[in-house]
């Protein structure tokens, strides 16, 4: 086959640490083009160059077509080391990256057609499902729809979205249709409070065909091995389930930036003096206090979050499904660990005084960003905390994707 041929000079031989090293060497120059990205409202050409270069985006893509296929556990620890430079960087690094992951899982024909033309091909989504419509042709489907926060849509090349598939008025599956960049319109209405670099734009499809073999069903993502993908990707970094886990890449770039909040304000603190007194602020107890809790809070959600990608990635090498249970506390973990970051941002900015008002000051951007990211419905406490407790207290709770 001439994709992994083509892709054998890629980067099937970077390890793990290495990955990390090459992601920890980028943050200076994403912290320096952070606010010009913001400006921009996406990725700027040479940060695209760099995560390019050192195949960042790759970390999970099959070794097969030159990706590094890392533990799962690097879904979550290489996005959050690029976001301690930028919070926006690290999303569309973690929601791009994540999409290597999901295309391993598509019938090998999919995976030929992307990645033996291109194997550092983009690919976008559009997750929320009610947001497409889909009805059965011969050899495929044809889909409808309107899908917003389409993350780096402006340098992707394809795009996955998602449609309900209905019989008249049943809804028989749910499919993640993967479409050229040539089959959908790009509608420019990103202009938003914070994280603008994401460049998460909406993308618009109109009685598109697409072939059976580029619309993945998510009840074959659930866990396990009934994917079509296992047949040429069998590491079971594949069978760990989309939706149970999903939202862990992106809150990676949650806990980078709270963490680039701490490293900036400990930098700050350790100099400053008061406008009043001219005390040091260091030497104020409320201030080490604040300080403190913040950083426990950053710690608490990192170990959270990757507790879960290894127990997933655990239960998946046994080899079994995870329960619903245990499939709903991992979205009710990662929905908590967002709420501690987004409350260390919020303390770290309430330090900066006034200066956490000013445009120049980083702070009021990550504050910003935050509280954007936080809204994403991965992370909302209402929506993935309520679950959990019902199935372990008794009751009974039901998703088709899941």
């Amino acid at each position: 086959m001439t994709g992994p041929a083509r892709a054998s000079a890629g980067f099937a031989d970077v390890a793990y640490d290495e990955a990390m090293r090459r992601a920890r060497a980028l943050v200076p120059a994403l912290r320096e083009r952070a606010a010009r990205a913001e400006d921009g409202r996406q990725m700027p050409a040479e940060t695209l160059e760099d995560l390019h270069r050192t195949g960042l985006f790759r970390f999970h893509q099959p070794r097969r077509w030159g990706g590094m296929e890392l533990a799962f556990v690097a879904l979550f620890d290489v996005p959050a080391e690029i976001a301690r430079g930028c919070a926006s960087t690290g999303w569309n690094v973690a929601n791009l990256g994540v999409h290597h992951w999901m295309l391993a899982l598509y019938d090998e024909r999919a995976q030929e057609e992307v990645w033996s033309k291109n194997p550092d091909a983009l690919i976008a989504s559009g997750i929320a499902y009610p947001q497409g419509s889909g009805r059965r042709v011969d050899g495929g489907l044809v889909i409808n729809g309107f899908w917003n926060f389409s993350s780096g849509v402006d340098a992707s090349d394809w795009n996955m979205l998602a449609v309900m598939v209905r019989e008249g008025d049943r809804v028989v599956d749910h499919r993640m249709c993967l479409v050229p960049r040539s089959d959908y319109e790009i509608v420019d209405d990103w202009n938003v409070m914070g994280m603008r670099s994401t460049g998460s734009k909406s993308v618009r499809a109109k009685d598109l065909f697409v072939p059976e073999y580029r619309a993945l069903s998510m009840y074959l993502a659930r866990g396990g091995s009934q994917f079509p993908g296992a047949r040429v990707n069998a590491n079971p970094l594949y069978q760990v389930p989309l939706a149970a886990l999903g939202s862990h890449c992106l809150a990676g770039a949650g806990v980078g930036n709270a963490q680039a909040a701490l490293e900036l304000t400990i930098e700050a603190i350790r100099e400053r003096s008061t406008s009043y007194t001219a005390m040091r602020m260091r030497d104020f107890p409320a201030v080490q206090l604040r300080v403190a809790r913040a950083g426990v809070m950053v710690d608490t959600a990192r170990l959270v979050i990757r507790a879960d990608c290894l127990e997933a990635d655990r239960i998946a090498r046994e080899p079994r499904v995870p329960t619903i249970e245990e499939k709903l506390r991992f979205k009710r973990n990662v929905a908590y660990a967002m709420e501690l970051c987004t409350e260390a941002v919020d303390t770290l900015h309430a330090l900066a005084g006034a200066n956490g008002i000013y445009d120049r000051y980083p702070i009021q951007r990550l504050f910003r960003d935050q509280h954007t990211l936080a809204a994403h419905i991965g992370f909302s406490w209402d929506a993935q905390g309520g679950p959990w407790a019902l199935v372990a207290l008794g009751g009974e709770f039901s998703s088709p994707v899941m």
